[in-house]
């Protein structure tokens, strides 16, 4: 596992920028399940993708935003478990939070805790005011996340030919 740049700590999980060293988790991660049925299918099938992916995706939103998605790192286990951070849309008003873990690590509260973190840092180093969601119309798990984190549903807005839920929540007002 390569080390990205710290961005933050929790009681169990580091949170740091995802590297070229990343591909086999990116390539893992972005064929999972779940990603595929609720993020859906990048197309990243090999390694080369999978680096392409990085530099298209992450390296280039650290650089052009100044934040991103985070690969999230299990501390006792010191391995990478899964993403979280924010992303920037040209179809969206504002940054939009993200995350998604390997299967192995869901069910054990990394979203919230990574999402919780997250939101704080967004509110005090990015001085973000607002942060919207989107989920697809099925994605119960991360409404019920969302919902946890403070958000409030907004309405369905189709984006990008599809139909997806949109929530808000004022940054300042989250109780995280």
């Amino acid at each position: 596992m390569s080390s990205g740049r710290l961005i933050l700590e929790t009681e169990r999980l580091v949170l740091r920028e995802v590297t070229t060293g990343d591909v086999a988790f990116i390539l893992e991660l972005l064929n999972t399940p779940k990603f595929l049925k609720y993020i859906g299918d990048r197309g990243v099938r090999d390694i080369d993708a999978a680096q392409q992916y990085i530099d298209d995706r992450y390296l280039a939103s650290y650089r052009d935003n100044g934040c991103g998605l985070y690969g999230v790192v299990e501390k006792a286990g010191r391995k990478l478990i899964g993403a979280c951070g924010f992303v920037r849309r040209e179809t969206l008003p504002g940054p939009d939070i993200g995350f998604s873990f390997l299967p192995a690590y869901e069910g054990k509260g990394y979203g919230f805790e990574s999402a919780s973190a997250v939101m704080k840092y967004g509110r005090e180093t990015l001085g973000l005011d607002e942060v919207l969601a989107i989920t697809s119309l099925d994605n119960d798990a991360s409404e019920r996340l969302l919902v946890k984190l403070g958000f409030r549903f907004d309405r369905v807005e189709e984006l990008d030919g599809e139909p997806l839920k949109i929530y808000s929540t004022g940054i300042s007002e989250s109780p995280v």
